[in-house]
C-alpha cells in the first residue's frame, strides 16, 4: 500500500507548521476550495477536509472510494453527512466531543465579553470621536454597572459556562436557559424557557449549535420577549437569529444595543458582507456591534485545533493501515 494521501483546501488556511506536519505525513493534494474538485483527484483521496459552506455528502463521497477520514476542526458537522460517512466506514474527525481538549480553548468566550463590554461602554464609538477631536465623556455613559445586571446564557455547554463563569467574576447575576443540561453551574440559576430566561435577562448571550432545531431560534416573537433596553450577543451561528426581527428591534428601540460575530449565510459561497442589511444599519447606527467572525481567532487556537483533527485522523488512518 502506498503513502496516504488528503485533500487540502487552500481556503482553510491552515497554520505553517501544521500544513507542514501534514505534508510530513502525507501525500498532499492542494486545491483552491471544493468548487475545484474532480473525480481523478477524489479517487485518489484516504483523508479529507470538510471547509464550512461545503457540504461533504453522499454524492462527493461515492466519488472517493479510497475515502477513510473526513477532517474539520469545527464543533459542528452540519456540513458533513455524519450519518452517510458511518455508513461507508469513514471516519468522522472534528472537535465536537473533543470535550476536555476544548476546555483549554477560550478565545471565542473571551471575545464574548470583549464585545460585551465594547457595546455596552461603546469603546468603538468613543475612540472614533476622539480621532476626531472630541474629549468629552458624557456621550459615552453606560446604562449601569455590570454588577447590576443580569447576564442570560441561551445554552449552557462549554462555552456558555466559561462566559457565565466571567459574569459572575463581573459581580453579575448568570442565568442560563439549556433542555439539554442537567444540574445546575455553581453560582448560575436554571430558568425553564428561553422566553423566562430572555425576560429575565439584561445580556442575552447565544451559546447553542446551528441545526434544524434551533434555526432562528430567536425569532419576532422571542425578540419581542426581551427587556425593554435589554442586549443581545451572538458568538455563536447566524443561523440562530431572524435578522429582519432583530433589525427591527434594533431601529425601534426595543434593544439598546446588539454584538454580533457572525451572520446568517457567511459560509455560503459568495457571501457579500457589504450588501448585508445588518452591516448597512451597523454603518449609520451606534448599537449595532460587527466583528467577521474571529471569536475563536487567535493563533494559538488556530494552531492547537488544526492539529488535533490532523493527528486523530493520521492516528485512525495509521491504525487502520496497519490492521
Amino acid at each position: 500500500m502506498g503513502p496516504l494521501t488528503a485533500l487540502y483546501y487552500r481556503i482553510l488556511q491552515y497554520q505553517p507548521e501544521n500544513l507542514k506536519f501534514l505534508h510530513e505525513h502525507f501525500r498532499v493534494i492542494e486545491i483552491a476550495n471544493p468548487d475545484a474538485d474532480r473525480e481523478e483527484i477524489l479517487a485518489a483521496v484516504d483523508l479529507g477536509f470538510a471547509p464550512l459552506g461545503y457540504y461533504f455528502g453522499r454524492a462527493k463521497m461515492e466519488l472517493c472510494p479510497r475515502l477513510r477520514a473526513i477532517a474539520t476542526n469545527t464543533t459542528g458537522v452540519p456540513h458533513i453527512d455524519v450519518k452517510e460517512a458511518a455508513a461507508r466506514n469513514i471516519k468522522v474527525f472534528s472537535l465536537e466531543k473533543e470535550v476536555e481538549f476544548l476546555g483549554t480553548i477560550t478565545p471565542t468566550a473571551e471575545h464574548t465579553w470583549g464585545l460585551l463590554l465594547a457595546l455596552m461602554r461603546r469603546s468603538p464609538w468613543a475612540h472614533a470621536a476622539v480621532l476626531q477631536g472630541q474629549w468629552n465623556r458624557r456621550p459615552f455613559g453606560a446604562p449601569r454597572m455590570l454588577s447590576r445586571m443580569t447576564l442570560g446564557l441561551i445554552g449552557c455547554g462549554r462555552l456558555g459556562r466559561m462566559v457565565g463563569r466571567y459574569g459572575l467574576a463581573f459581580g453579575m447575576k448568570v442565568a442560563f436557559f439549556d433542555p439539554y443540561v442537567e444540574g445546575c453551574p455553581p453560582g448560575f440559576e436554571s430558568l425553564g424557557t428561553a422566553e423566562q430566561l430572555v425576560a429575565a435577562s439584561d445580556v442575552v448571550s447565544l451559546h447553542a449549535p446551528a441545526n434544524e432545531s434551533t434555526y432562528k431560534m430567536l425569532n419576532r416573537d422571542l425578540l419581542e420577549k426581551f427587556k425593554v433596553g435589554s442586549y443581545l450577543v451572538n458568538t455563536a451561528r447566524g443561523e440562530l437569529v431572524d435578522e429582519v426581527a432583530l433589525l427591527e428591534m434594533l431601529q425601534t428601540g426595543r434593544l439598546a444595543g446588539a454584538a454580533l460575530d457572525v451572520l446568517d449565510g457567511e459560509f455560503v459561497p459568495g457571501f457579500q458582507v457589504s450588501s448585508h442589511p445588518l452591516v448597512a444599519y451597523a454603518k449609520a447606527h451606534d448599537n449595532l456591534l460587527l466583528t467577521p467572525h474571529i471569536g475563536g481567532s487567535t493563533i494559538d487556537a488556530w494552531r492547537e485545533t488544526e492539529r488535533r483533527v490532523i493527528e486523530l485522523a493520521y492516528a485512525y488512518l495509521c491504525e487502520e493501515k496497519c490492521s
